[in-house]
């Protein structure tokens, strides 16, 4: 057996050399390789049995030897071509493990929006009354409703957090998950726009799959309250750009916070850059100390399960998308 380990700049760069350690260890005496980019990979890949990394299709297609590949991304979107697909190549990757800093991210996306903290920050030097038009459009969080979309890892994380700022939790899933503590109970998607009739702010945390690319289109934004804001963290075509430009143009929203565009990256005359009321970070939402660490010990963890036989964690439904 062949192990490949591919980093990527973002999700995993250098590894220490105790991870290291542990995946040869975990290996149980398979050749491991450690590439520094794709380009070096590319030698490797015929024979590689296992691999650490993210493939594009036309690699993909050269490691005709692969069995299991574990995905350095969060979403698995980009990764599920056609051959990926229709090949018995077992995918895993981070489902699960990211909830913690993408939820983070939203609520600092949230917090800025509520609190209108670039406007606060610009108006920090003017004099007391030029201020007061911004108290005027500062919203406090306790006791609102937040509305979260997809109930997996990220959305269980902004749950815990809006629950903790006071708010009232609802949530629809695609899948029957059971509830939480903040969440009782997880409506179905049939129950998508009562959700968003009853909630202040918006939280979208779902996968993007072919059911839920442009989710958020003009009769999604026509449903949600005037006075509510949405926060996507986790992939920008969930939400058609054209619709949130008219939703936030014409007032059908108080605003939006986006770590993820529509486009990436998102072009310089594009009008959603031109509202008043939105939130654009560069996508940096997957940002976190722990993250590679805690991705590489499920990679450990796994590979030893893969020797066994035994069941993967973090297993990514081909079909489905997540």
């Amino acid at each position: 057996m062949k192990v490949l380990v591919i980093k990527a700049p973002a999700t995993l760069a250098e590894l220490p050399d105790d991870e290291y350690r542990a995946i040869q260890d975990a290996s149980g005496g398979a050749e491991v390789i450690v590439a520094n980019n794709l380009a070096e990979a590319e030698v490797h890949l015929a024979d590689a049995e296992v691999i650490l990394g993210s493939l594009p299709e036309d690699a993909f297609l050269k490691a005709n030897n692969l069995k299991w590949m574990h995905a350095v991304s969060s979403g698995a979107d980009a990764l599920l071509y056609p051959a990926m697909v229709q090949s018995d190549v077992m995918l895993t990757g981070e489902k699960g493990l990211v909830g913690e800093h993408l939820a983070d991210h939203a609520f600092a996306l949230l917090l800025g929006l509520a609190r209108q903290l670039p406007r606060a920050i610009r108006a920090a030097p003017e004099p007391w009354p030029l201020r007061l038009p911004l108290r005027a459009d500062m919203v406090e969080l306790h006791g609102l409703t937040t509305g979260v979309v997809g109930l997996g890892g990220t959305g269980r994380a902004v749950a815990k957090r809006a629950a903790a700022f006071g708010m009232d939790v609802i949530a629809v899933d695609s899948e029957p998950v059971e509830g939480t503590a903040e969440v009782a109970d997880v409506w179905g998607m049939d129950r998508f726009f009562d959700l968003l009739a009853q909630s202040d702010v918006v939280m979208v945390c779902c996968p993007l799959t072919h059911e839920t690319r442009n989710l958020f289109n003009d009769a999604a934004f026509d449903a949600m309250k005037q006075t509510a804001l949405i926060v996507n963290v986790t992939r920008g075509p969930i939400i058609d750009g054209d619709a949130l430009v008219r939703a936030l143009s014409g007032g059908k929203i108080r605003g939006a916070g986006l770590d993820v565009t529509p486009i990436e990256p998102l072009p310089a005359d594009h009008p959603l850059w031109e509202q008043q009321n939105i939130l654009i970070t560069p996508h940096t939402a997957g940002a976190s100390q722990a993250r590679v660490h805690r991705n590489v010990a499920r990679f450990v963890g796994n590979l030893r399960k893969y020797r066994e036989g035994a069941a993967l964690d973090g297993e990514i439904d081909k079909i489905k998308g997540f």
